[in-house]
Formats: C-alpha cells, structure tokens, sequence
C-alpha cells in the first residue's frame, strides 16, 4: 500500500474489526466473492490473554476464524490477523507497571499466536497518570512491547502500526460536534520519537516494518453524531506522508462514514480503514427484523421478544454500559439497543444472548421468506426476487455494510 501511495495507485484495505462469527463469515464470503485478501483484526477488550469479553486467547481467535474460513472454504493463507489497541488498556486502571506487565504479556500472546499486525498503543494514562501521556512515554512503552513482540514472533515478520492520538476505542462518549485533524507537526513528532525509543532497545529492523501511522484525519462517531471526513480540512496532513515512503495512515473510527468519504480517506493517504461497530450495529438491526419477522410468519404481530431479552442481559451485566450511555432512563434504554457505539456488542457471546439469538434462527430455520414479507422488514434489499432464508438476510445485512468499504479500497 505505501508503494502504491508513491505511485499515485488507490489502494487500501478494510480492517474488519469483530469476534463476531457472522461478521467474519461475512467479511470471508466477500473476500472470496471478490478475490481479496481479508484483514481481520482482535481488540484488546475482545481478545486478551485472561479470555476478554469474547472468552478466547489470540490462539483461541485464530482458530476460531480459521474453522470459519474453513466452512465457507477461504483460504487462510489470505487472512491477515491483526491486533487492535495492544496495550494496558484494559488494566489501565491498575498502576503504570502493573497495567505494563499485563500489556506485556497481551503481545506475548498476540505474536506466539502469529498475529501479523499489531497496533501499538500505549497513548492512555494508567492509575495516577494523565488521561493521555506524552509522546515520549507513549514511544517508550510502544517499544517495550515490540521487543517482547520480536522475542515471542512465529511465522512471518509482524509488521506494526503506532500513533500517539489515537481515538478512543468503539466510538466517542459524548456529542460531538466537530473534530479537528492531527496537526501535520505531531506526525513527524510520533515519527522520530518512536524511531528513538525502537533505536534504543536495538529494534531498528523492527522499526523498518512500521507500515501505518494512526493519526485523526477529522472523523468520529458518537451515540447520535457522526463527524464525515473532509478532505479539504486533512490535506495538510496528508501531504506529510510524502515524507514517509513506507507508511500509510491508519484510520480509526471510520465506521458510519458516507462512501465518497471513505474513498477520498483512502484516496488521501488512510489506507487502512477499520470498522467494528457499524457491522454489529446492522448485525443488530438484521436481529431485531429477523425477530419480527419471525412473529409475523408465525402469525401474529411482532412482540420484540429478543430486544426485551436483551435487555435484560444488559441490565443484569451494567459494566459494558454504564459508563459509557448517560442521561434519562429514556435515554439509556435507546442508547442501550440503538447508539452508534453499539456497545451491545459485548452481550452477543453472552449464554442467554446466545440462546436467544439461537432460538430465533430455529424459529426461522431454512423456510424461504416470502419477498413482500421480507420487504417490510428488509426494505433496502428492494424487490430481489432471489430466495432467502433468515440465515441469508443476517449475512446480507453485515455485507451490505463491508461492500461500502469494499468499494472504496
């Protein structure tokens, strides 16, 4: 990708970021349909060495995905594993050693189980710490962590991405309204300050292999609020990169961006571009359809049993939500089931979640949907006279999404 930057080529790649299983099942087909290499990449909160909200160790999400390659017959070789945000954040609130020695170990894990690419991020303050660290800090964990990375590799060399504004995992907590673009200055400061540190424990081979850089180019989303890029605003950014031939961008929080704005990132520098909860927010919405469908099949109005089961589950486990959704009961039951950060994607693996979600697919089993019926509740799909079964409309709906940014690399 950095060589195709330097040739004037647009070229990017979709980073698939879910431990969702038809997610991944989607995400595979399509990289199957259109011949694709397919990038799929583990957060630290989803898959850690203590299991995550997932349950599964980097071994655990390996085999996993490959069991799914397996199914739809995608050839592994062409899965890039990746690891997102690898760093103390989940123990951030542990003192600075202390959240290190997990972090430590959190990358250990990553590279025995041949991760490829592995996002360094070390930006946020633990116990007693500011809420971001200062660049230097930022660059002398982030090299703490790929030393062990070097020292635990298996299979190919583990490329690396690193940063020092890097935007907050799933999504903004509060409105928003604008969000300004890394100043061009701080990407020559992130640069030369990582090379440094990497310099300093002997990793400068390491280092060679640093292919993205995570900066802001002006794009967030919050519950309601989604902040579109502006290429405009970024151009000043981007052209820093003429000064990197090895590197591109890496984009965060991309998810709910129009098309054109996911092509102009792509076409300007952001050659990565991850997306997570848009693909469990239309996993969601395809689940609560599907629900209603299911009842109006069976003859009678929808009754929303899956969204009165869910939430129940969110209520009885608050942790994954109660900081992060604020105001009203009103507002925290909406946010519950429909803010952007979808944050109920962490009650999916749940066993009553599951057993629910089971239950519906069952209802529906392999019956053809009637297409009027399926137009009701599906209503983008238009009038495809194709057969579909519930199971095929669950794929659809996370495709439809992936297809966007398919277009745009």
């Amino acid at each position: 990708m950095p060589q195709a930057r330097q040739r004037g080529d647009h070229l990017g790649i979709t980073s698939v970021c879910s431990a969702h299983p038809v997610v991944i099942e989607a995400a595979l087909r399509l990289g199957q349909a259109r011949d694709r290499t397919v990038l799929i990449e583990a957060t630290c909160n989803q898959v850690n060495q203590d299991g995550g909200y997932t349950g599964m160790a980097p071994r655990d999400f390996r085999a996993f995905v490959e069991a799914i390659a397996e199914r739809v017959g995608f050839d592994p070789a062409r899965i890039v594993l990746g690891g997102d945000h690898l760093g103390p954040n989940p123990w951030k609130k542990l003192d600075p050693e202390a959240a290190m020695q997990k972090a430590d170990a959190l990358i250990a894990a990553y590279a025995e189980a041949g991760f490829s690419k592995l996002h360094l991020d070390t930006s946020m303050g633990c116990a007693g710490e500011p809420v971001a660290l200062d660049d230097a800090e930022t660059a002398k964990r982030a090299a703490r962590l790929a030393e062990i990375a070097e020292a635990h590799k298996t299979g190919r060399d583990p490329v690396y991405v690193i940063g020092t504004e890097v935007p907050v995992p799933g999504g903004a907590t509060h409105g928003l309204d604008i969000v300004e673009p890394t100043e061009p200055d701080a990407v020559t400061r992130t640069h030369e300050v990582h090379r440094a540190a990497f310099a300093e424990r002997g990793l400068e081979a390491a280092f060679d292999r640093v292919i993205a850089l995570v900066v802001q180019p002006g794009v967030e989303f919050g519950h309601t609020d989604v902040i579109h890029f502006d290429a405009e605003k970024a151009q000043a950014l981007s052209a820093t990169l003429t000064a990197y031939p090895g590197v591109v961008f890496e984009a965060h929080s991309t998810d709910y961006q129009r098309p054109e704005a996911l092509r102009a990132l792509v076409a300007n520098g952001y050659a990565i571009l991850k997306v997570g909860p848009w693909l469990t927010f239309a996993l969601r919405e395809a689940l609560y359809a599907l629900d209603a469908l299911a009842d109006v099949m069976e003859g009678h109005a929808p009754r929303g049993g899956l969204m009165a089961r869910m939430e129940e589950v969110m209520r009885a486990e608050p942790a994954n939500w109660k900081g992060y959704y604020h105001g009203s009961d009103h507002d925290t039951w909406l946010q519950r089931h429909f803010s952007f950060s979808d944050r109920i994607r962490y009650y999916w693996p749940a066993p009553d979640a599951a057993t629910a979600v089971d239950a519906l697919m069952d209802r529906l089993g392999d019956r053809v949907i009637p297409p009027p019926v399926r137009q009701q509740f599906f209503p983008s799909l238009g009038l495809d006279e194709r057969p579909m079964t519930g199971r095929d409309l669950l794929l659809r709906a996370v495709t439809d999404v992936l297809k966007i940014y398919d277009d745009a690399i």
